[in-house]
C-alpha cells in the first residue's frame, strides 16, 4: 500500500496498475517470490503514472494479445462451446465494442453472469491472467475519463451504478508462481 491513503480514482487505478506490472514482471521473469526490482517497478510506475510522465499502455496492446490468443477461453482456456463475453457486463453500462469483448466458454461466461469481472475473480477464489485484469483496468480507466469520474474520491463512485466496481480493483496480488499471463492454446486452468 502507498504510504499515503488512496483518495482518488486516479490513485487507486494506478496503484492497481503499478501492482499489476509488478506482478507482470515477476511472472516473466519466472521468479517464485517478489523481489527488490519488482517493488521498484512498482514505485517507479506509480510515480510516473502520478506525475504524468509515464502512461497506462494502449489498449491496443491487447487486442494484439487478444488476436494471437486466438479462440480460447480467455477465463480457462477452453475451446469448446465458445462465446464473447462482455468484460463489463452490458446489463451494468458495458459497451458492446471490440474493446470490452474476449472469449469465453459458455460455462465461464455463465459462471460470470453480469458480475464485475473482479466480483468473479474473488468469488472464483484464484486470479483471473493478469492480461485480462490490465485490460479490465484500461477499459475502467477510459470509462472514468470519458465520464468525467477520474479525479473523483473513491468513496464517490461506490455509490454510482456504474460497469465496475471500484473497490474491488486488484490491489495486491499473489505470489507470481500462482499467476499466468495469458491463456495459452491447450492450457487449460479450470
Amino acid at each position: 500500500m502507498p504510504k499515503k491513503e488512496l483518495e482518488t480514482v486516479r490513485e487507486a487505478l494506478y496503484w492497481s496498475y503499478a501492482n499489476l506490472a509488478m506482478a507482470h514482471t515477476a511472472v516473466d521473469r519466472g521468479q517464485e517470490k517478489y523481489g527488490k526490482f519488482n517493488y521498484m517497478i512498482r514505485a517507479r510506475l506509480f510515480k510516473g503514472l502520478k506525475d504524468g510522465t509515464m502512461n497506462m499502455r494502449t489498449i491496443f496492446d491487447d487486442e494484439k494479445v487478444k488476436l494471437e490468443t486466438g479462440q480460447i477461453c480467455n477465463y480457462c482456456g477452453s475451446t469448446e462451446k465458445l462465446s464473447l463475453d462482455h468484460i463489463f457486463p452490458q446489463k451494468l453500462g458495458g459497451r458492446d465494442d471490440a474493446e470490452n469483448l474476449i472469449f469465453a466458454c459458455r460455462t465461464c461466461n455463465s459462471s460470470k453472469g453480469k458480475k464485475d469481472l473482479m466480483e468473479w475473480m474473488n468469488f472464483r477464489g484464484r486470479f483471473l491472467p493478469l492480461m485480462v485484469i490490465r485490460r479490465y483496468l484500461k477499459l475502467t480507466f477510459g470509462y472514468c475519463v470519458e465520464n468525467g469520474l477520474i479525479d473523483n474520491k473513491i468513496s464517490e463512485l461506490k455509490e454510482m451504478k456504474l460497469p465496475f466496481r471500484i473497490e474491488l480493483l486488484p490491489t495486491s496480488y499473489p505470489k507470481p508462481a500462482e499467476l499466468i499471463l495469458s491463456i495459452e492454446r491447450d492450457q487449460n486452468v479450470t
